[in-house]
């Protein structure tokens, strides 16, 4: 392992687990967070030239006597005599006792950090920015909210956490479903960040072969919670498609005009199967739904066959009674602009309430198809720059100048 490049690797990979793993020891994310930092900081200067064995335990090791280091500090400062016990029990310990509990290390961190104590709004975000590692600004684009109104919200539950003297620890099959939908909502938007580069090139595309397994183990800990089932559907249909989602110059190819033939048909079996127990519950729910969409697009056989557009535009509206944002009606718009027409899927578009939108490359280049089908080029290439500045993934940056190099050609 070479010097910075192996540190930033190890960071990236483990940062969101030892973070998560002092935070819950110490009740304390700042603490932790600074922690971790002063442990990449000695990894820096110390690695070079005597690198660890494991890196991912030096880091925690070095980050948890930092972290009782400052604790220690702070005692001090106050003039309280005796020093801080030891956090007991340590969570790292928690983990691997409770294996069996939930048999799997991030899963179980992200159960943890969906804490009741933290309030509703925040809980994904938190658990995005301490397990998966997203940045703020990240988690900022996948809520539509922005950059510092995310960090105040993070720096609010995490002040909350910390005055709140609950322990942070992996909770029983008591609390699974209490904290069920924070734990779906993460895992959606970790997912979002894995699907979105459909090249596989980014910093989060180990997510897509890691949901496959999490939502797995989490359909056996809750068979019987159809929102589980419905969104481990979608992750299994989504997935089958990812082999048509390059073309040979490696651009992006969208769904409409992927070849159903190099689709993992095990996957998409799979998916089925898991629709079905959920339908079977009989309480039906927004991810079921997004799920029906996925199903609807892989039951396509050929090119030949024409997309059911119709049935994805009912099953969109059927959706914004259940989650009505501004994500349901952009994807909603693309399937009005094929049923409707592009000048009706624009009004949409155009309807909707800026805040957020700037930023999500996938409005601009919407807004731009929409807009050169309706030969307002200077609009359309307007609309591909915004959404090129965005820095998309490698192949959704080829797609979108293909796109915009066509409209300077006509």
């Amino acid at each position: 392992m070479s010097g910075a490049v192996g540190l930033d690797r190890v960071a990236r990979e483990n940062g969101g687990r030892i973070i998560a793993a002092l935070a819950a020891g110490f009740r304390d994310l700042d603490l932790a967070e600074e922690a971790f930092a002063e442990a990449c900081a000695r990894a820096a200067a110390a690695w070079p030239s005597r690198p660890p064995q494991d890196p991912a335990a030096w880091l925690y090791a070095t980050a948890r006597r930092a972290a009782l280091d400052a604790v220690r500090r702070r005692g001090v400062r106050r003039r309280l005599a005796p020093e801080p016990p030891e956090p007991t029990p340590s969570v790292e310990e928690a983990m691997t006792s409770d294996e069996a509990l939930i048999p799997d290390e991030r899963l179980r961190l992200i159960f943890v950090c969906c804490h009741p104590v933290v309030p509703v709004e925040a809980r994904a975000s938190l658990t995005l920015r301490l397990v998966c590692g997203l940045s703020v600004r990240e988690i900022a684009r996948a809520f539509l909210v922005a950059e510092p109104a995310m960090f105040q919200r993070l720096t609010r539950a995490k002040r909350r956490i910390a005055q709140s003297g609950e322990p942070f620890e992996i909770p029983g099959p008591e609390a699974w479903t209490e904290r069920l939908s924070a734990v779906l909502s993460t895992l959606e938007v970790a997912y979002a960040r894995a699907h979105g580069d459909a090249a596989g090139a980014g910093a989060h595309a180990g997510f897509a072969r890691e949901m496959l397994d999490l939502t797995g183990v989490l359909v056996g800990l809750l068979p019987n919670e159809p929102e589980g089932l419905g969104f481990a559907a979608l992750v299994r249909y989504a997935e089958a498609r990812r082999p048509a989602r390059l073309d040979e110059t490696g651009a992006m190819v969208p769904l409409s005009e992927q070849d159903p033939a190099l689709w993992r048909r095990s996957l998409i079996v799979e998916a089925e199967a898991l629709l079905r127990r959920a339908a079977d519950l009989d309480r039906p729910g927004p991810r079921q739904l997004q799920a029906a969409i996925h199903a609807v697009w892989c039951g396509r056989r050929s090119l030949e066959e024409p997309p059911r557009w119709g049935t994805v535009l009912a099953l969109y509206d059927a959706l914004l009674a259940w989650r009505d944002d501004p994500v349901v009606r952009l994807n909603r718009a693309v399937a009005l602009a094929e049923v409707a027409g592009p000048s009706a899927a624009l009004a949409q578009v155009e309807g909707l309430s800026p805040a957020g939108l700037d930023d999500f490359a996938p409005y601009h280049a919407l807004r731009a198809d929409l807009l050169a089908r309706l030969d307002r080029t200077v609009e359309a290439c307007a609309s591909y720059d915004r959404a090129l500045a965005l820095d998309p993934g490698p192949a959704e940056r080829l797609w979108l100048q293909r796109r915009r190099g066509a409209l300077m050609m006509d």
